[in-house]
């Protein structure tokens, strides 16, 4: 963790934590850290959206959005190898938590919730601008929400506005996949899944538009 803590670790039982699944059993796990980690990070990413655009809100709040999505804390944590270092029970770890983006974004978002405790928000704004600087500097969340622009494109079309269904969960709950079904009556549908519900329909509307649009 140095790499992130940008030095010497001084509160080793607070990084334990951060990087600690409830599937352990333990009386502390990542939630309380993964909580505050979101409000940082969150912080984070919007005085730095607001330093480099001069766009309105409803243009940075797509961006903030997109940046602080589950799937990219996926991403970022790993680019940095996070995943062998997250503590989880037999089980979980052989159902393939490990790489879930739901627990790989939670413990990104407990490790800068660790960090912010131990150095404050100085040192947890550097590290988000290291560690965010390729999905920021690529453009995530410039272009429109699929499931926005699937709407809008209904609507501009004179048809109803999409219907989503959740076809099926499977999987334990630190490694669900949610398959969900997208229509748009009289044009067709499209159906994908993800590791939640929300992700599962932002998939289905973005091969909707691939195959429709």
């Amino acid at each position: 963790m140095a790499a992130l803590t940008g030095g010497p670790i001084e509160q080793e039982a607070l990084w334990h934590e951060a990087l600690t699944h409830g599937s352990m059993g333990e009386a502390r796990d990542y939630q309380r850290l993964e909580f505050l980690g979101d409000r940082v990070l969150g912080l984070a990413i919007a005085e730095w959206l607001h330093e480099q655009s001069d766009a309105a809100e409803g243009k940075l709040s797509q961006r903030l959005n997109a940046l602080v999505s589950r799937e990219t804390c996926a991403g970022v944590a790993r680019a940095l190898g996070v995943a062998p270092h997250i503590r989880l029970g037999k089980q979980a770890r052989d159902d393939g938590a490990a790489g879930s983006d739901n627990i790989l974004g939670d413990v990104m978002e407990a490790l800068i919730g660790a960090l912010f405790v131990e150095r404050g928000f100085g040192a947890a704004r550097a590290f988000v601008r290291r560690a965010w600087d390729a999905p920021m500097s690529g453009g995530t969340g410039q272009s429109k929400h699929p499931k926005a622009a699937l709407q809008e494109w209904a609507a501009g079309n004179r048809r109803r506005p999409p219907e989503y269904a959740l076809i099926s969960r499977a999987g334990p709950d630190h490694a669900a996949v949610f398959t969900v079904r997208v229509s748009v009556h009289g044009v067709g549908e499209a159906e994908a899944a993800g590791p939640s519900k929300q992700e599962a329909e932002t998939r289905a509307a973005r091969d909707f538009m691939a195959r429709f649009g």
